[in-house]
């Protein structure tokens, strides 16, 4: 089953260095172990669009969809066999990136 692990950030920080290699240190090993299926890290929330096509007129908006002090800063998506691995991987994500995390599963058919 695959989960998305969602990284929590906030503007106060940037990435160490030392965070970023740790991150990838661990992908490296979810790969090993066969769990990394994606990870990826978000540019700004200036870089942000919102787009909203519900009305067959496409309204854009700069910027997040919703003004917070947190947000959706990057991501895993693992492959794990339940939830308690996902959640031991996650833990493991969160303490080498150094920020919170959120896991979630994915629909299954």
């Amino acid at each position: 089953m695959q989960y998305l692990i969602s990284v929590i950030d906030d503007e106060t920080t940037s990435p160490t260095p030392a965070e970023l290699a740790a991150a990838g240190a661990f992908n490296d090993r979810l790969k090993t172990e066969g769990h990394f299926v994606f990870a990826g890290g978000l540019a700004a929330l200036s870089t942000a669009t919102v787009i909203d096509n519900r009305n067959g007129e496409p309204v854009f908006t700069d910027g997040p969809f919703l003004e917070s002090k947190e947000y959706f800063g990057g991501l895993w998506i693992i492959e794990a066999p339940d939830l308690d691995v996902a959640i031991k991987l996650a833990a493991e994500g969160s303490r080498q990136c150094n920020r919170r995390v959120e896991v979630r599963p994915f629909h299954s058919e």
